[in-house]
């Protein structure tokens, strides 16, 4: 029964982290919460740190740079602030754009493949707060579809914003998905016109975009799955007809899956746009600077 998948078997030997309590009369009582699982998590970030040294090297350094300072960022900048009673969608914003020059600038330097990239996640997440603002009112969705919202909703000096830290997370959730199609898409631009600056914008836009269909398909994939995976339990739940719902319109009505739906297809909306976004604003800048230096080499 369910009481029973709730207890933990412990074994001798097994590390486990103990609760105390004094009762009225001065006793004590000790009990086990919970196994410990900080080695665990331990060596697999060592793992991690390890693997991506090994593989990126000088720019894996950075990365690793740019993730502890993003983590800082979230941590000691748009939390305390959200908690304080600011307004989440604004701080995140302005979060949103720290993280973007802290791993663009850090990972890919100062140049003009940075600048051009940092436009253009600027302009799609833009697009992306719109448009998620939009669906939330559209869809009534209230920030309340998850038992961990209602705990946060009166910490902090105000009452918290629930609606506004959905929207953030939708937010913080697309940024890391832009940062990689975008700078992959900059590099493909920028490496189509030196192979041959000869070539047209519509050339270069051309196979450019056929690059960017690809990338867009793997990513709206990611997205789908990682989503599914997370609400796995929920799904398998619908599919044994078990669960409350009578049908998939009643599902899907459901906030909680609605609001996994709007994050889902919301950030591949914002991402699918990044695309033409960032190979225009590329192929302007690129054959513009071709254009430049061929002028300059007849003079």
């Amino acid at each position: 029964d369910q009481n029973s998948l709730n207890k933990a078997v412990y074994k001798i030997w097994d590390e486990v982290l103990v609760m105390s309590s004094v009762d009225g009369q001065g006793n004590g009582a000790f009990f086990i919460t919970d196994f410990v699982r900080t080695k665990v998590l331990l060596w697999l970030f060592i793992g991690f740190v390890a693997s991506v040294l090994a593989v990126g090297r000088l720019k894996g350094l950075r990365s690793l740079i740019s993730l502890a300072l993003t983590f800082l960022v979230l941590i000691k900048f748009i939390i305390p602030r959200i908690l304080a009673g600011a307004d989440p969608v604004l701080i995140t914003v302005i979060g949103s754009i720290a993280i973007l020059v802290i791993v663009i600038y850090l990972t890919e330097g100062i140049n003009i493949k940075s600048h051009i990239a940092s436009i253009s996640i600027f302009l799609s997440l833009l697009f992306t707060v719109y448009l998620s603002w939009l669906l939330i009112h559209l869809a009534n969705l209230t920030g309340l579809s998850t038992e961990e919202a209602g705990f946060i909703v009166n910490l902090g000096a105000k009452t918290l914003n629930l609606q506004g830290i959905l929207l953030a997370g939708i937010i913080i959730g697309t940024l890391g998905a832009l940062d990689d199609i975008i700078i992959a898409q900059v590099a493909t631009v920028e490496e189509l016109n030196l192979a041959n600056p000869n070539q047209s914008k519509a050339e270069i836009l051309r196979k450019a975009f056929n690059v960017g269909i690809s990338h867009i398909s793997a990513m709206s994939n990611t997205l789908f799955l990682a989503y599914a995976g997370a609400s796995l339990p929920l799904l398998i739940l619908f599919v044994s007809g078990q669960s409350a719902f009578a049908s998939w319109d009643v599902a899907i009505n459901n906030e909680m899956l609605a609001t996994e739906i709007i994050r889902t297809l919301v950030g591949t909306i914002g991402i699918v746009l990044s695309i033409p976004v960032a190979t225009f604003i590329s192929v302007w800048w690129f054959q513009k600077k071709s254009a430049n230096k061929a002028q300059v080499r007849i003079n």
